[in-house]
């Protein structure tokens, strides 16, 4: 397993320690895994600690997925982590990005029945 590899995992299980530990080693915040994620894009939603750390590492918030347009800020939209989307529009994540079904990240709350994630993403200056 390569360190990217290492960092997407412990991202994903929201194992904070252990993304910090994968960075001190040199793993690379952007950094793609073997199937071409990032960190950020495979995190645990609900985990702001990992959030908080990749974002202040210099993670990229609107990285997109090449399959479906999905950005980390559509991703905890979709969950509904209202704390995780305000860590991503706070690091500069765009709101007004449309994944490839033509959908913003308050059209992916609304449709999961998210309404306080979408509030606040429809609160957004324009």
């Amino acid at each position: 397993m390569t360190l990217q590899d290492d960092l997407t995992t412990a991202a994903a299980k929201g194992n904070t320690a252990g993304v910090e530990a994968v960075l001190l080693k040199g793993a690379d915040v952007n950094g793609k895994n073997q199937f071409g994620r990032t960190a950020l894009q495979v995190m645990m939603m609900g985990s702001s600690p990992v959030a908080q750390l990749l974002l202040q590492r210099g993670a990229n918030p609107n990285v997109a997925d090449s399959s479906t347009g999905n950005t980390p800020l559509h991703d905890a939209a979709q969950t509904g982590f209202l704390e995780t989307v305000r860590l991503l529009v706070e690091a500069g994540a765009e709101p007004r990005v449309k994944d490839n079904n033509n959908r913003l990240p308050a059209d992916v709350a609304r449709q999961s029945g998210h309404t306080e994630v979408c509030a606040f993403l429809e609160a957004l200056p324009h």
